[in-house]
């Protein structure tokens, strides 16, 4: 049978309106029920055009073995209906009622929900259609032979819709026949041209609308071209369209005559026109006419006035807009004279005058044309003008100074132009005279005056000179000017001058322009003069006895010329000559090898390079008084061997009373010190060292200072007895360790001996014991109690006596050597030994000073030492199992080594089992599984059991144990957990009866029971079997725990950073 295969298309235009194209194909029956109910079979091939007012495809029956698919292409929906594919099982036929449609945006697979109807394409009589297929369809067969190739007919059905005025929607359907039964598809391209022509059939159409569309249909050898019937339509009628703006026939100067012509009517004759106008006020507009005449005058308007018009149309249906604004003016007369310009500011070269609009004129002065006319005073050529434009003002540049210029005034409007104004006369102003030359002298130049001329400038800028003004500055003041001359005199006397000063002089001069610009400056540099007296001298500073610093001020009055010299001359008194004392340059000077307590007399005169000043006025100064003379050499008396009497004679007081003596000691002569300060003649010195040499002077002190110290005197005391001892050290280290329990080590300095040589020392300890030894300084006490404190101190002996004793010191022999404590083992294992010690029965009394030596005994046979420290415990590790080890232990303190304990002997435990993996679960049977784990070797002949547990909430029961890898469990519940774990255990014979190790348990093992499935036949996998579900361990349970947490702290952190931080 024929393959049944239809198409719909829909071209959407404006609105919601759709034209859906049937395509039936051979040897199918297309049917549709009218309006009156009858059933209209349409016969393949055909095409059916209809139209969806809303759309909406129209519902579709698909017939059994049929599917319907909805393609988008290119921006054009089709409803596609195919047979199934060759895989595809057919369900239970749908009922007639379902329905295939397509919504404006539907999935590619479509329910079929109801839907409404759809009235035919306008001039046919079909009623929304209903697909039934009229006779039996057999299943698809195979695609037949090509067939020859068939003939193709063309035919149209066209809609005009929704008609507006200016608008209409064209809709129109494309309608293949072919007599041959088409059996190959293939895509055809068909292009669609709408013409538009509205000067009827007759008219010459344009092209408005080209569409290019596919689909899928037959294949043809050939296409040819048809076009449509002639289609008519009449759109609505509308207002009127936008007028021309209206044109200017005729004006005076009170009138405006305007003409305009009719805008398109759109189907309604236009009735009226209505014209505005701005009345001259630019911004609003009023009706000014309204009728249907196309022409209108305006009278009663102002002359040279501008006024602006627009205008609309109207028919019955309404207005037109208004049309683009006009402007046009009346005409007016030519304007009178207007008034002469009048100057707004006049300058060196420029003139800047401003003028009004003509006298009894009415209109704005802009509208007007100025032409201002300008004559230049004696330059013969007459009036030219100078400026023409719309602005009441201008302004007339590179004219020449001080100069008279005429100006006349003419106005213009479109009518004219009107009489000149009054001529009126204006002169710019004068410019500033040049600079006049530079100043010269006339003339010596003086001390005190010079005489100074100049010419007068060059350039006067046009006017006469009113004055001159001399100026003259120092060269020492920089830019500081003094005027010293005002007048119209081109010659001045400058006095009060100083000498030998430099100055510059200048001049400028006064027009009626203002100040003209300095000459050139002229330097001069009046002659030098002597100097004047200086101001007496004064101290610089303190005057010393025989010595005075004097100190002065240059002149006030230099001269004219650096001061190069001055000179001091001094008197003794007023009978005495004069000496000079100094002669320089300098402001400063020290007069020496004076007398203390003396007044003396001194003058100071000043020299340039013209000479010397006159003296400055007497200052007297005196010299301050002098220290003692250099006292004699010290008496020296010794009166022990401790102490010595010292005197000494009064020195010359050099004019000041002696009040105080220095009496300086020491025992090198080059290192004394002050050891008395005071009025009298003799001191005695105590607290000496005796056989010892000491050195002593003296010096005197009075008001004026202090003298110099007199000769040295030298005196050597007697010999005595033995000095003070030093404090005794205690040797640490020099004792051996045995010994230092009883022995204390001393040593000290020896004391001075005084002049006698020291023959031994006496050494006292304890309860005032004492002993005697020779002349040495270290000494070993023996014989002590141990643990015991002891004072000691020392005194030397010579020949003349014993020295006092020393301080003493407190010293205190060494504890004896701890005990070795009790060792005893707190853990044993298979692989290490935890050892304690210091806390048995016989505990000994441990400080934090003692430290133990902790010794084991290896293989060879010798003890090496483990620790060696203040720990009181100790484990001892990479042990082997089941072996005897062998241990001693030793304190010692500072004391010493204590003795090593007796032998320790501890054996190490028996290893457990390693732990096993998880076990394995297999199901056998409904009600059995069989349980299995792996197995280990013996352990040193030791054999090993298994101990399987069953895991339930209760705790662990244990199911099995015994040396078997495996076990059989049975009677067990359906669809429920279990948990299995296994250990092993290492059996050993111990005092004669069977011990057993137990080792860890392995990881548990979880297993559902369920029913075992019954194999589908021929190998088939059932959905149970597919859909069964694997159980999770506890290992992969747990690294989905942690996966799982360590995701939401990731988003926990990220969302604090985005909330609360950013």
């Amino acid at each position: 049978s024929s393959l049944f295969r239809r198409s719909c298309t829909s071209l959407h235009m404006e609105g919601t309106v759709s034209v859906i194209l049937v395509q039936v194909n051979p040897g199918e029956t297309f049917t549709i029920r009218t309006e009156d109910g009858h059933v209209q079979c349409i016969q393949g091939p055909a095409h059916v055009p209809m139209m969806s007012l809303n759309g909406s495809m129209p519902p579709i029956f698909v017939p059994p073995g049929y599917m319907s698919q909805v393609v988008e292409e290119n921006g054009v929906r089709k409803i596609v209906i195919l047979p199934h594919s060759t895989e595809y099982h057919p369900p239970m036929h749908p009922p007639p009622h379902l329905q295939h449609y397509m919504h404006p945006h539907p999935p590619p697979m479509l329910a079929h929900p109801p839907h409404p109807m759809y009235p035919p394409v306008p001039g046919s009589e079909l009623h929304p259609p209903q697909y039934m297929h009229q006779h039996p369809m057999p299943p698809p067969p195979p695609p037949p032979p090509p067939l020859p190739q068939p003939r193709i007919y063309h035919e149209y059905g066209k809609i005009v819709s929704n008609i507006q005025a200016r608008s209409a929607v064209l809709s129109w359907s494309h309608l293949v026949n072919s007599q041959n039964e088409e059996n190959a598809n293939r895509p055809v391209s068909f292009t669609f041209e709408v013409a538009l022509s509205n000067c009827g059939k007759s008219g010459k159409f344009k092209t408005i609308y080209i569409i290019l569309k596919f689909y899928i249909s037959a294949t043809y050898s050939s296409i040819e071209e048809s076009t449509s019937e002639v289609i008519s339509f009449t759109t609505e009628s509308c207002e009127p369209d936008r007028p021309a703006v209206p044109k200017l026939v005729n004006r005076t100067k009170n009138s405006l005559i305007l003409q305009w012509k009719g805008s398109n009517d759109n189907g309604s004759k236009i009735i009226s026109f209505l014209l505005e106008w701005d009345e001259g006020k630019p911004g609003t507009f009023k009706e000014c006419y309204f009728g249907h005449l196309k022409q209108y005058k305006l009278t009663k308007l102002s002359p040279s006035t501008k006024y602006s018009f627009r205008l609309a149309a109207k028919n019955n249906l309404g207005i037109s807009e208004f049309s683009e604004t006009v402007a046009f003016s009346t005409t007016g007369s030519v304007p009178p004279a207007p008034p002469p310009p009048q100057l707004n500011q006049a300058g060196i070269t420029t003139l800047s005058l401003e003028w009004g609009p003509p006298t009894g004129a009415v209109t704005d002065e802009l509208q007007f044309t100025y032409t201002l006319e300008m004559e230049e005073e004696g330059s013969g050529h007459g009036f030219k003008a100078k400026y023409n434009g719309e602005e009441p003002s201008c302004t007339l540049k590179n004219l020449r100074r001080s100069t008279s210029y005429k100006f006349r005034l003419f106005a213009h409007n479109s009518e004219g132009k009107s009489s000149p104004s009054e001529e009126v006369e204006y002169t710019t102003y004068p410019d500033k005279p040049g600079p006049p030359s530079k100043p010269y002298t006339k003339g010596k130049i003086r001390a005190y005056n010079v005489k100074v001329a100049w010419d007068p400038p060059k350039d006067n800028g046009g006017a006469e000179i009113s004055k001159y003004v001399l100026e003259i500055s120092e060269a020492s003041n920089g830019s500081t000017w003094n005027v010293i001359y005002d007048g119209t005199l081109r010659e001045h006397v400058c006095d009060h001058l100083r000498p030998g000063t430099s100055y510059k002089l200048r001049v400028y001069c006064f027009g009626i322009a203002g100040q003209s610009q300095a000459s050139d400056i002229l330097s001069i540099h009046t002659s030098a003069v002597p100097p004047g007296p200086c101001r007496s001298p004064y101290l610089a500073n303190r005057a010393k006895p025989r010595e005075i610093s004097l100190h002065w001020a240059p002149p006030v009055v230099n001269g004219g010329a650096e001061i190069i010299d001055y000179v001091v001359d001094m008197a003794e008194s007023d009978q005495t000559e004069c000496r000079r004392v100094y002669q320089g340059p300098g402001l400063r000077c020290t007069v020496s090898n004076l007398l203390p307590g003396r007044t003396y007399s001194f003058w100071i005169k000043a020299a340039n390079k013209t000479g010397f000043g006159p003296y400055s006025a007497k200052s007297q100064i005196s010299t301050a008084p002098g220290p003692p003379d250099q006292c004699g050499t010290p008496m020296l008396t010794c009166k022990t061997a401790t102490s010595v009497a010292v005197s000494w004679e009064v020195p010359l007081c050099n004019g000041a009373e002696i009040c105080d003596y220095r009496l300086e000691w020491g025992k090198l002569e080059g290192s004394m010190h002050v050891i008395y300060t005071g009025p009298c003649l003799n001191y005695e010195v105590k607290g000496l060292t005796p056989a010892t040499t000491y050195f002593c002077r003296v010096q005197a002190v009075n008001m004026a200072g202090i003298g110099m110290f007199g000769g040295t005197g030298i005196v050597t005391t007697p010999a005595s007895v033995p000095g003070a001892m030093s404090l005794p050290r205690l040797l640490e280290g020099k004792i051996p360790l045995p010994l230092a329990s009883t022995c204390l080590a001393l040593q000290w300095d020896e004391p001075n001996c005084h002049g006698s040589e020291i023959t031994g020392y006496n050494i006292e300890y304890g309860e005032r014991q004492i002993v005697t030894v020779d002349r040495v300084t270290s000494y070993t006490l023996e014989n002590l109690q141990p643990d015991t404190v002891y004072r000691i101190r020392i005194q030397a002996i010579n020949s003349l006596g014993q020295s006092p004793f020393s301080q003493s010191i407190k010293a205190k022999t060494k504890p004896l050597p701890p005990e070795p404590p009790v060792l005893e083992c707190v853990c044993f294992s298979y692989q290490s030994l935890k050892l304690k010690w210091g806390d048995g029965p016989n505990r000994i009394s441990l400080s934090n000073s003692i430290q133990f030596n902790l010794q084991m005994e290896d293989k060879t046979g010798r003890f090496v030492t483990l620790l060696n420290g203040p720990c009181h415990t100790y484990k001892v590790q990479r042990l082997s199992e089941c072996t005897t080890y062998n241990f001693k232990i030793q304190a010692y303190n500072e004391a010493g080594e204590g003795p090593f304990s007796d032998i320790y002997t501890f054996t190490t435990t028996k290893s457990p089992p390693a732990p096993l993996k998880a076990p394995k679960i297999c199901q056998l049977g409904e009600n059995l599984c069989e349980v299995t784990w792996e197995p280990l070797p013996p352990m040193k002949g030791d054999s090993i059991v298994y101990t399987l547990q069953l895991l339930s909430g209760r705790g662990a029961d244990q199911v099995y144990k015994g040396p078997d890898t495996s076990f059989c469990f049975t009677n067990f519940q359906t669809n429920c957990e279990y948990r299995f774990r296994v250990c092993a255990g290492r059996q050993y014979q111990h005092n004669g009866g069977l011990q057993e190790l137990l080792g860890a348990y392995s990881p548990s093992t979880v297993f559902s029971s369920q029913k075992k499935a019954i194999d589908p036949p021929q190998g088939e996998a059932t959905a149970e079997n597919k859909n069964k579900k694997r159980c999770l361990t506890d290992d992969q349970f747990a690294f989905i725990l942690v996966v799982a947490f360590a995701i939401i702290a990731v988003l926990c952190a990220v969302a604090i950073q985005y909330f609360l931080i950013k």
